[in-house]
């Protein structure tokens, strides 16, 4: 990989990470659902008349929406409003890796190798002593929500496994046109008219400013550059930079935020981040399947997470 685009692979990560401080800002100035709601009408406009046509079936397009835009990301913004740390949130997301793995050999019948279930295993291990940090010194239910919100973003993964969409940014812009009404009638109906109407008058640059960066820097940036990159390099070059993804995460927050890091916490860093290292990096175990069927690993992204390598079987169409 040429030193350019090593810069740029970390430049995402960080983009990605730092975007967690950010969203912990936003809700200073927004409530969780309507601050969401913004969040992808942004990203969808003016985006969605420059990228073109969808370039895959509108139900995979809609399913996708609903379940990253309005559960993976609902659930991640109300879990942080609800006292769910900035840099806990980065580090504990990363478990939607193992959520994927587990759904794709339960729906797409895809294997993991016994490394890949070592490294779960890790994985989990990290959740339990981030558990145990976060239930002694914050919101557990907060904690939970963000757990809902990874095992959500696993599912979106399978889901765009199955779309297999050609052009990724295409992709992720239309699917930023879902979430945009359900979102805001969640709002209206939970956080109240009074609240929104509220937010939206006392806006001011640093709102702004919040919306923008979750949007257009962390999205339509983000999610083009880190497609950039996989279309030049192999993903085992590239999906070892979003590992990269929590430290940046926990070291903004700490910089701009003041949330301390707990012994604790480090110890969940390292198991969560060395497990989900084992789980996507690791070749797949291949199986015994006809000749015409061939094993590969593909990585599948979702917005401003890390790409997460799923192992699949490519049969020849008719």
């Amino acid at each position: 990989m040429r030193p350019s685009h090593l810069l740029l692979a970390v430049l995402v990560a960080a983009v990605w990470g730092v975007n967690f401080t950010v969203i912990e800002i936003g809700l200073d100035h927004f409530p969780p659902l309507l601050f969401s709601a913004l969040r992808f009408l942004a990203a969808a406009l003016p985006a969605v008349f420059l990228v073109g046509r969808p370039k895959v079936a509108w139900k995979w397009i809609v399913a996708v929406g609903l379940v990253l835009g309005v559960a993976k990301f609902g659930l991640v913004f109300v879990g942080m409003d609800a006292g769910m740390p900035a840099g806990l949130s980065s580090l504990v997301l990363q478990i939607q890796a193992v959520f994927t793995a587990v759904i794709a050999a339960a729906v797409l019948g895809e294997r993991p190798s016994r490394v890949q279930a070592l490294g779960m295993l890790v994985a989990l291990g990290g959740i339990g002593v981030a558990a145990v940090d976060e239930g002694t010194s914050g919101p557990l239910g907060a904690f939970l929500m963000v757990i809902g919100a990874a095992a959500a973003w696993g599912v979106s993964n399978v889901l765009t496994r199955k779309a297999s969409p050609p052009d990724a940014l295409n992709f992720m812009v239309w699917v930023s046109t879902v979430p945009v009404l359900p979102l805001l009638a969640l709002s209206l109906l939970t956080e109240g008219p009074a609240e929104d109407l509220a937010a939206l008058r006392a806006l001011d640059w640093q709102g702004t400013g919040t919306i923008l960066f979750v949007a257009w820097v962390s999205t339509v940036f983000g999610f083009g550059a880190w497609g950039w990159l996989l279309r030049r390099h192999p993903a085992s070059t590239v999906a070892p930079f979003s590992l990269l993804v929590p430290v940046f995460g926990m070291s903004s927050a700490a910089l701009f935020l003041g949330e301390s890091v707990t012994p604790l916490r480090w110890c969940a860093a390292a198991l969560l981040v060395g497990g989900v290292a084992l789980t996507t990096l690791t070749p797949a175990r291949r199986s015994t399947v006809p000749a015409a069927t061939a094993t590969v690993t593909v990585t599948v992204t979702a917005d401003e997470g890390e790409p997460v390598a799923v192992p699949a079987l490519l049969r020849p169409r008719p």
